[in-house]
């Protein structure tokens, strides 16, 4: 026999018309699972994907000239700073490589939703950096059918089936930011993480707790507090500690906007930063250097973090494999003004 075996990668790709005999469906339903749409039985996209995962789909004649010079850029929320250093990191790499960049928004959701996946597949992006957002199974296995490479940046959660991904040193800039206020002498050191579901709030809050182990010091449950990276959040926290009986006489804050919120609790107690209260933050955005004691924080390479997921998503639409899977970026602690030994 000359035919080529399913899921041989010399094997032809098929048309519209032999997926849907291969998947026992309709050609209209072919092309409504082709187009993202979400008026597909769960059963019957699965099938249709199956088939095209393993043989490609041929294209009609006007897609001939490949995807659109696009990046797709998705955020959970693009509300602060944070966000505008990771698409000047993102459109660093598109210039050079003469992409525009398309930017979207989830509203806050952790997921994107069946209308964005709808969207992508339409624009039919050069492939898509997803920040601080993880696709389900089912949308990482729609891009990867039609072709669409995908990289995740500081992703919020676990990625599915081990996507590529760019994050930074979170458990070892928690740990310098800890060991930083330790070695200047304080013990009750209290620290605002961010959300239970965030890998990086969970790696910035275990490399707290080992410096502290490592200092002999025990963890005081009441120093703890599950924020939600916010500046709001940050000052709930910080009003909460400080009106502890033993309050913390330093807070170490997993973010910068949450450093923020201590700041404005300790004006509102009185307290003088770093005086009678230190501070550290975790992001070093550009307004840390314009707080009122510039802000001592650990710097996370955002916009390189960004680039390095562009060249990513590039090198997997060039039909490359990357280096590396995962990478992950160096923090570094920046000592400014907001830290003092306790009692001043």
């Amino acid at each position: 026999m000359s035919s080529t075996a399913a899921g041989d990668p010399r094997a032809e790709p098929l048309t519209s018309a032999e997926i849907a005999e291969r998947a026992g469906v309709s050609v209209s339903t072919v092309s409504k699972v082709i187009n993202g749409r979400s008026d597909v039985a769960p059963d019957t996209r699965a099938r249709v994907e199956d088939v095209i995962r393993r043989h490609g789909h041929l294209r009609q004649k006007r897609r001939a000239g490949g995807p659109a010079p696009l990046l797709e850029l998705v955020f959970r929320q693009t509300r602060d700073a944070y966000a505008i250093e990771v698409i000047n990191g993102v459109q660093r790499v598109a210039r050079e490589h003469r992409l525009a960049v398309v930017l979207s928004e989830l509203q806050g959701r952790h997921t994107p939703d069946q209308g964005w996946v709808e969207q992508v597949l339409a624009r039919r992006p050069t492939g898509v950096i997803s920040v601080f957002a993880v696709l389900t199974d089912a949308q990482s296995g729609q891009l990867r059918s039609r072709g669409i490479p995908f990289v995740l940046v500081d992703p919020g959660g676990e990625p599915a089936h081990a996507s590529p991904s760019v994050g930074a040193t979170n458990w070892g800039g928690g740990l310098s930011a800890t060991r930083h206020l330790l070695g200047i002498g304080h013990r009750r050191v209290a620290v605002i993480t961010g959300p239970d579901h965030s890998m990086a709030s969970r790696a910035r809050l275990d490399g707290y707790r080992t410096a502290l182990d490592t200092a002999g010091i025990a963890a005081d449950p009441a120093l703890v507090r599950t924020g939600d990276f916010t500046t709001e959040g940050g000052l709930a926290h910080a009003r909460a500690l400080l009106r502890l009986p033993e309050p913390p006489t330093a807070v170490f804050a997993c973010n910068d906007a949450q450093a923020l919120g201590v700041y404005l609790a300790a004006a509102e107690a009185g307290l003088r930063i770093p005086d009678e209260l230190s501070v550290v933050g975790f992001d070093d955005l550009p307004p840390a250097q314009w707080t009122v004691p510039p802000l001592t924080t650990v710097r996370q390479p955002l916009t390189e973090m960004a680039a390095t997921a562009a060249t990513m998503v590039l090198t997997l639409a060039g039909g490359r494999v990357p280096a590396q899977p995962r990478v992950e970026l160096a923090t570094e602690l920046v000592v400014r003004a907001s830290t003092a030994p306790p009692g001043g």
